[in-house]
C-alpha cells in the first residue's frame, strides 16, 4: 500500500468519524428540543384538565391570576421551543438541499467518469488482448507492473460502480429525510400558530381581569399582605416545631442543645447522603400538578409593588390527589397549626420535608415511610374547588429550593 493511498483512506475514516459526530450531536439536538416540547405540552394539558375539573367553582381572583400567569409562561415556553425546532428544522433542510445538490453533481461526474473507463476498457480489448499486452513487455519486471496495473485499473473501476451505488442510496435516503423534515416543520407551524391564538386568549383574559382588581387594588393589596402575615405566622410555627426536633435530637447524642442542626446517627448519615445523591431527581409530592408559585420572594401578581416570600412552592392539583413521600424517611411529626389544615413532616436524616394543606393523613409519627409511600390526602377548597399542596424542604433549619431537588419542578 503506497503513502497516497493510505493517506487518502485516513481521510475517508477522519471524515466519517467527523460527519458521524455531528449527525449524533443534531440528533441529541432534535431529541432534547422534542423532549422539552412534549413537557409544556403535558404540562398544557394538566392545566386545562384541573381547570375544567373546577370549572363550576368560584375562584378567589388572586387564584385566577395565578393561574392565568402559570398558562401564559408556560405558553411562552412552548412557543420559544417550537420555534426553536422549526428553526433548526430550517437549517437541517438548508443543508439536506445543499446535500443533495452536491450529491447529484458528484453522481453526474462519477457516472461520467465511469463511462469513461468502460468505453477506454472496451476499446482497449479491441486493441489487444491483455494477454499481448502482458507478452509485449521487455522484461520480467515490466510485466508485474502491467499485472499490477491491469489488476488496479480493474479494481478501481469496480470500486467506481460500487461508489456509484452507495451515491445513489444516499441520494434517495437524504430525499427522503428532506420529505419528512419538511412535513415535521409544516406541524410545528401549525402547532406554533394554535399555541399563539391560545397565547393570545389568556392573555385578553388576564388583562379583563386585572381591570377588574386595579377598579379594587387596595382591598386585594391588604388581601395579600394579610395572607403574607398568615403564611409567616405558619412558617415561624414550623420553624419552632423543627428547632424542637433538633434539640431532642441533640440531647439525645449527649451535644448541645443550642445547635441548629441535627445530630445524625450513622444510619442517619447515609440516609440523608442518599437523599443528597438524589437531588433533581426526587419525584413530586402529587402525580398529577404544576407549581402555581414558586420557592423565594417574588412580586406579587396582582400588585408588583408587593413582595412575597414562599419557603416553599404552590402545587396545584386535582381533588382527591394523593400526597406521597419524596423520599425514604420517618414521620416526625403531624401538626395541626391554627387556621391550617394538617401537615405532615418526613426527616431524611438532617433534611425534612414538608407536606401542607391535607385533609386526610395516612400515617403517624414515628412510621417509616418510603418513596412514592402514600401519606394523606389533599384538601380541596368547599367554595373554589381548588387542590392545592404546600410542599416546603428544609436542610436542618435551612429553607431549601423544592426546585432543585424535585424532577423536572
Amino acid at each position: 500500500m503506497n503513502y497516497k493511498t493510505s493517506a487518502y483512506k485516513l481521510f475517508l475514516v477522519l471524515a466519517i468519524l467527523v460527519s458521524s459526530t455531528t449527525v449524533l450531536a443534531q440528533s441529541n439536538k432534535q431529541k432534547e428540543l422534542e423532549t422539552r416540547r412534549q413537557e409544556l405540552r403535558r404540562e398544557i394539558q394538566k392545566i386545562n384538565q384541573l381547570r375544567a375539573e373546577n370549572k363550576s367553582k368560584e375562584k378567589s381572583q388572586l387564584s385566577l391570576i395565578e393561574g392565568y400567569n402559570y398558562k401564559i409562561n408556560v405558553l411562552d415556553n412552548l412557543i420559544k421551543v417550537t420555534n426553536q425546532q422549526a428553526n433548526y428544522l430550517t437549517r437541517q433542510i438548508n443543508s439536506n438541499q445543499k446535500k443533495i445538490t452536491d450529491l447529484r453533481d458528484e453522481l453526474k461526474v462519477l457516472k461520467e467518469d465511469y463511462a469513461a473507463m468502460i468505453v477506454k476498457s472496451y476499446k482497449s480489448k479491441n486493441q489487444q488482448s491483455r494477454i499481448m499486452f502482458l507478452l509485449s513487455s521487455t522484461n520480467f519486471k515490466q510485466a508485474y507492473k502491467r499485472l499490477q496495473y491491469m489488476k488496479q485499473y480493474a479494481d478501481h473501476q469496480k470500486q467506481q460502480g460500487e461508489t456509484i451505488k452507495l451515491k445513489t442510496v444516499e441520494l434517495q435516503e437524504t430525499n427522503t429525510k428532506l420529505l419528512k423534515q419538511q412535513q415535521d416543520k409544516k406541524k410545528l407551524i401549525a402547532e406554533n400558530k394554535e399555541m399563539q391564538r391560545s397565547l393570545e386568549v389568556e392573555r385578553l383574559q388576564h388583562r379583563e381581569l386585572m381591570k377588574t382588581i386595579k377598579s379594587n387594588l387596595s382591598l386585594y393589596a391588604s388581601q395579600i399582605k394579610r395572607k403574607q402575615q398568615e403564611a409567616d405566622r405558619i412558617d415561624a410555627e414550623i420553624d419552632r416545631i423543627i428547632k424542637e426536633a433538633i434539640a431532642k435530637s441533640n440531647k439525645k447524642a449527649g451535644k448541645s442543645t443550642s445547635s441548629s442542626n441535627f445530630a445524625l446517627t450513622a444510619e442517619e448519615k447515609v440516609l440523608a447522603a442518599s437523599f443528597v445523591s438524589n437531588k433533581g431527581k426526587l419525584p413530586w409530592p402529587v402525580e398529577k400538578g404544576y407549581v402555581t408559585l414558586r420557592f423565594g420572594k417574588q412580586p406579587s401578581p396582582i400588585d408588583k409593588s408587593i413582595i412575597v416570600d414562599r419557603n416553599g412552592v404552590k402545587i396545584a392539583t386535582e381533588k382527591g390527589a394523593k400526597v406521597r413521600a419524596v423520599f425514604n424517611g420517618v414521620v416526625t411529626r403531624i401538626a395541626v397549626i391554627k387556621n391550617s389544615n394538617p401537615m405532615v413532616m418526613i426527616k431524611h436524616g438532617n433534611y425534612t420535608t414538608l407536606y401542607k394543606n391535607l385533609s386526610k393523613v395516612y400515617v403517624k409519627e414515628g412510621d417509616v415511610v418510603s418513596t412514592k409511600q402514600s401519606i394523606g390526602e389533599i384538601f380541596t377548597n368547599p367554595l373554589s374547588g381548588e387542590s392545592v399542596l404546600d410542599f416546603v424542604i428544609y436542610k436542618d433549619l435551612k429553607k431549601e429550593n423544592p426546585a432543585s431537588w424535585i424532577y423536572k419542578m
